[in-house]
């Protein structure tokens, strides 16, 4: 048998890599969104809803306190680990973050914990229209945070949820509104332009989505306490309520 030429092995690793790809798309292609389903909870007192997928098992997913995909807030060291995967397109996420958001840094600051903010890319279908926000919205938070630190990073974070737009159907992803929000956080517009424009976090956000799925997680928000799954609360403000509590 005659040996494979250099062409033919790197056609063969490139096949490889494509179906390890596709194996883990087809993973993350069981979610299931129910942000209406946790809207109309909320309303009607049914509960609190999480936008869920039914093989989730995201079990010591937050054992490693450190990831090069977060930003952090509080000493790694704290007494209390917690971890959320987030989308920020998520509408769910939006509404956690403004339920716990001020509570959870005030926790971290008094040393009760570590929270590490995890954003990554929810929807894996190329022909899914909200994949589009959701890559341009994480790759821009990757190169605010490259560009201008953590500090300027968490706050664009925020202002990505204060200014999310809607789900269904999302907008097209505009580099001027990522850069007008990055300034306001705190970046300059030249320093973080030029890598919002061409797309230069979507690396950081095909790796931070790889670690999600090898953590188990395939749905938004995924909230971990301490390495295990938590969802104490028939409403956000409650279940953020009860997350601090549980810290303290």
């Amino acid at each position: 048998m005659s040996k494979k030429t250099k062409a033919e092995e790197r056609a063969a690793k490139a096949a490889a890599a494509l179906a390890e790809r596709k194996r883990k798309e087809r993973r993350r292609n069981t979610i299931t969104i129910v942000s209406v389903v946790a809207a109309i909870a909320l309303i009607v007192g049914i509960g609190f809803v999480i936008n869920k997928a039914r093989d989730a098992d995201p079990s010591g997913a937050a054992d490693e306190r450190s990831t090069e995909y977060e930003v952090a807030l509080g000493d790694p060291d704290a007494p209390h680990s917690i971890v959320i995967y987030e989308d920020f397109l998520c509408p769910i996420c939006r509404e956690f973050e403004a339920a716990s958001r001020d509570k959870l840094a005030e926790a971290a600051e008094a040393g009760d914990v570590y929270v590490s903010y995890r954003p990554f890319n929810l929807f894996s279908d190329d022909a899914d229209p909200r994949k589009a926000y959701s890559v341009a919205a994480a790759a821009a938070f990757a190169v605010v945070q490259e560009e201008s630190g953590d500090e300027v990073a968490k706050e664009f974070h925020d202002l990505l949820y204060e200014n999310q737009p809607p789900e269904n159907p999302p907008p097209s992803p505009e580099t001027d509104w990522f850069v007008d929000l990055a300034v306001r956080a705190g970046a300059t517009e030249d320093d973080v332009r030029e890598g919002i424009e061409s797309g230069a976090g979507e690396d950081w956000v095909e790796a931070a989505t790889d670690e999600a799925d090898e953590a188990g997680v395939n749905s938004t928000p995924t909230i971990l306490l301490d390495g295990e799954e938590y969802q104490q609360g028939r409403t956000f403000q409650e279940l953020a309520d009860n997350l601090v509590a549980a810290v303290q």
